[in-house]
């Protein structure tokens, strides 16, 4: 009778052994520009999204989740756990959406304990060596470039105008291929063969869907579940909060409704894949969105949307499921955020965290488990190019949050604050009730905004390798140029790409959006070293440097078309070095 109970002892030891070396499998899936307002579990009657209100339904509810307000400065701290500014990440465009390769990704960390990794869809971090997904811990990639699918940045994409979500080109691990069909539905599909290919070891998939971000396409059938909907239907003033839209407002509301019901049936497709291969109970899978919305519409009663540091602009749906661990449904109130995401996965995963650096995020499970006690402070900001400081800036502690709108000299009666525990869509400035909360709380923005402009990559910002044997060649979208303020989609401005060169000797293609007629001097400046010739004959899309000899070092890559005073700087370019260049 002893040995059958210390035989059941060690059975039971082992079993529980086994079950700590279980790995879960990852799925994140993230839509782009959806707001808070855009799923019927949020209280929208109008639009149709039955798997993820189910999926929510069945869930952990994050129901003060919070996020950055524009999309590069969202994926780098989800990817990385850390403010934006700490990564190299501070704008969208203007050469500021490139992530620096020091940092360590969820895909990198997860790769560390054994899994495979993918992503499909938006990646928005960086189009070049050495800051792709490749780069930064994804085995598979499958993605756009740039913030949009047919910007400006999406050279591949972007002459295809109202159809550039539909046949796209895509860079499937880093080289690009046609696709046939819908591009919510090419990165489903994928994503979905992806997880075909690695279910029988723990992997880590990241679905990161483009839709609902514009430009606004979707196929017919989509358009007409919601071609005579008035999105104001079902609302209450308060519901709206003073939201005035119009037919304008009102077609794009259309538009979006029908992408985000594209996503739901393509999840339903996704999740009956997990049940078909038995793995649902030992997969975490969370969906979220990136930020507010863009346009006009119902979003839950929240001040602001899409790059505002208002609730309207970064709190978003977070939903996370994990049968194995999470039995029963929960809603969760406490304040998390998208820095928390990989110190969670690294104790769900059992994976390392990095230890060499500053994690701002926060491991979920003690809030999950109700042993969370710590008051926590949430930092957020967006303008364009650079921080501006007290512009469209904030800091949340516990219940009160301090709000910038006003000038880098302002007094403190110019800030606003707001007791998100009592007034949770922010109608009421209490500052000149609350002064000393408000200075305690200034206090701290100040010195968490001057530690992340003084950080690494912010001060020493990521740059793109040219001549690197890992892309050979390269091209360089507008996305990524530096300069003026309106470069990203404007040619007659100042403008530059920040790069590592590697010393040899180049064929250079200068490719315009629209022919620069002829009789102009194509100029390449690069450290101190000018290149130009006469461009004689007929207009020209591409001009083309042979034998270019380019130095090594940080340098600024600025090539510019000029004729009649005016500077025509390139859509993209395309470098391609000899590979027998001998010094």
């Amino acid at each position: 009778m002893k040995n059958k109970y210390w035989i059941a002892l060690i059975v039971l030891a082992a079993l529980v052994g086994c079950e700590k070396l279980i790995q879960p499998n990852v799925i994140l899936i993230m839509t782009d520009d959806q707001g808070y307002g855009d799923l019927g579990i949020t209280g929208n009657p109008n639009i149709h999204t039955p798997t993820i209100d189910a999926f929510a339904e069945r869930s952990l509810r994050f129901n003060n989740f919070h996020v950055s307000p524009v999309c590069a400065p969202t994926r780098s701290s989800l990817m990385t756990g850390r403010y934006s500014l700490r990564t190299g990440i501070r704008d969208t465009y203007n050469g500021g959406a490139i992530m620096s390769n020091s940092e360590v990704t969820i895909a990198e960390m997860l790769k560390q304990a054994d899994y495979a990794t993918g992503i499909f869809g938006k990646w928005h971090l960086g189009d070049n060596y050495p800051s792709r997904p490749s780069d930064q811990g994804f085995d598979e990639s499958l993605i756009h470039l740039a913030g949009g699918m047919g910007q400006v940045g999406d050279f591949t994409n972007f002459f295809k105008k109202e159809t550039s979500y539909f046949d796209p080109t895509l860079w499937h691990n880093n080289q690009p291929e046609p696709y046939e069909g819908y591009c919510s539905d090419i990165f489903t599909d994928n994503a979905i063969d992806f997880i075909e290919k690695n279910h029988k070891k723990p992997f880590f998939c990241y679905l990161s869907f483009n839709a609902p971000h514009t430009p606004l396409q979707l196929p017919d059938e989509y358009y007409q579940l919601y071609k005579k909907l008035d999105p104001l239907n079902g609302f209450n003033s308060d519901d709206l909060y003073g939201i005035e839209m119009s037919e304008k407002d009102k077609e794009a509301a259309r538009k979006v409704y029908g992408m985000v019901t594209n996503i739901d049936d393509n999840l339903a497709k996704l999740f009956r894949k997990i049940e078909e291969l038995g793995i649902k109970e030992n997969t975490i899978i969370i969906f979220m969105t990136d930020n507010g919305p863009q346009q006009i519409r119902y979003v839950g009663g929240m001040k602001g949307r899409k790059s505002s540091v208002y609730k309207g602009g970064i709190r978003v749906p977070f939903y996370l499921q994990y049968p194995a661990k999470f039995k029963k449904p929960k809603d969760i109130d406490g304040m998390a955020a998208h820095i928390d995401l990989l110190p969670t996965l690294a104790v769900l995963c059992d994976a390392p965290l990095p230890k060499d650096r500053k994690i701002d995020g926060k491991n979920l499970l003690p809030l999950i488990e109700n042993r969370w006690v710590e008051e926590r402070s949430f930092y957020s900001y967006w303008t364009r190019k650079y921080p501006e400081l007290y512009n469209n800036m904030a800091l949340q502690r516990g219940d009160y949050k301090l709000v910038g709108r006003t000038d880098f000299d302002a007094v403190l009666s110019d800030f606003e604050l707001y007791n998100i525990g009592k007034d949770p869509n922010e109608r009421t400035n209490i500052i000149n009730q609350n002064i000393e909360i408000a200075a305690n709380l200034k206090l701290e923005m100040d010195e968490t905004y001057s530690e992340l402009i003084n950080s690494k990559n912010f001060v020493s910002p990521p740059r793109i390798t040219v001549g690197s044997e890992h892309e050979n060649p390269i091209f360089l979208n507008r996305n990524d140029a530096g300069g003026e303020r309106g470069v990203w989609n404007q040619e007659e401005l100042f403008s530059y790409w920040s790069v590592n060169g590697n010393e040899g000797y180049y064929k250079i293609n200068f490719k315009f959006i629209k022919p620069v007629p002829s009789g102009g001097r194509m100029f390449l400046e690069t450290k101190g070293v000018i290149n130009q010739k006469k461009i004689k004959g007929d207009s020209l899309v591409t001009i083309s440097f042979d034998n270019v000899y380019l130095p090594a070092g940080a340098y600024d890559f600025m090539p510019f078309y000029l004729i009649e005073n005016k500077k025509i700087f390139p859509f993209w370019v395309e470098i391609k070095k000899f590979t027998n260049y001998t010094k």
